[in-house]
């Protein structure tokens, strides 16, 4: 215990005799701190909340995603697609503000929220912000509405058949229910309904026929509907705070004040080391 005294005086007898140095290098280290949250180029961070396409009327087994989440990842991240980005928004590969794009670029799949992706990127104003990650949703959209186009053309070429069956299948019970009123041999559709009994049966055969297929119409509908059909979008619109992301001023200046505390103890007891080894 009474060596940590001895030492603590010691330290404060080696501040007090080189506080000049001490001083200096504080007013240095603050002075340099206070030079770079001004002279450094501010930036800004935009989120974006991304929802992966979806085609509700897909082959059995297959996902309903245009494409797998972890595929879309990687996507995002690739040098060309972020490239087309930065091209789009106006900027070149080559420049500071795609430099900071692509090393900025933080994406964190949410899957606990319906397989949304949260995208991160810096610019060096809130407008930039905002507009770069604007056009990474809209490249990635151009991109999947192609991926898109065969399954919807599919399902809705299915609907379409659906309903073609639908129409002739109800023009066959309309027949049959003609042909069983008719009680003239003559009548049309006589040459075909002979038996009353046979005509119920098809009768009752037609109306299941249009049961399901109506049963299918309604499901395959609502499968391209917006609940289960949808484009890649964003969930909710772009959001940039109003404060800047780098430099955080209370950060810079916290981090500055601690290392100018550091550094000018640090010089003053490097002089008195070599105080001490000047003297003979």
């Amino acid at each position: 215990m009474e060596q940590d005294e001895i030492y603590l005086i010691d330290l404060w007898r080696i501040f007090i005799r080189e506080w000049k140095w001490f001083v200096a290098v504080l007013v240095l280290t603050l002075a340099c701190t206070y030079a770079f949250a001004h002279l450094v180029k501010r930036q800004w961070e935009a989120t974006a909340w991304i929802q992966i396409a979806q085609v509700g009327q897909v082959p059995s087994g297959q996902d309903l995603k245009v494409e797998p989440l972890q595929r879309v990842m990687e996507r995002l991240q690739l040098v060309p697609f972020e490239n087309e980005v930065v091209a789009s928004a106006g900027f070149s590969p080559n420049s500071s503000e795609a430099r900071l794009y692509r090393n900025s670029l933080k994406l964190e799949p949410m899957l606990y929220a319906g397989s949304l992706i949260r995208l991160n990127v810096r610019a060096y104003s809130r407008q930039q912000a905002s507009q770069l990650a604007t056009a990474t949703v809209t490249q990635l959209q151009v991109l999947h509405q192609r991926l898109e186009a065969l399954p919807l053309k599919s399902a809705r070429a299915r609907l379409d058949q659906i309903e073609a069956d639908l129409q002739t299948t109800m023009a066959d019970r309309s027949r049959l229910q003609q042909a069983g009123a008719s009680k003239s041999e003559g009548a049309a559709g006589s040459r075909d309904v002979q038996n009353p009994m046979l005509a119920s049966l098809l009768l009752a055969t037609k109306n299941e026929e249009i049961r399901n297929l109506q049963q299918a119409r309604s499901d395959l509908i609502d499968r391209l509907g917006p609940t289960y059909t949808y484009e890649t979008s964003m969930m909710w619109p772009v959001y940039v705070p109003d404060q800047q992301a780098f430099p955080n001023p209370t950060l810079t200046y916290g981090i500055g004040a601690l290392l100018s505390l550091f550094l000018g103890a640090l010089a003053a007891i490097a002089r008195s080391v070599a105080r001490r080894a000047a003297q003979p």
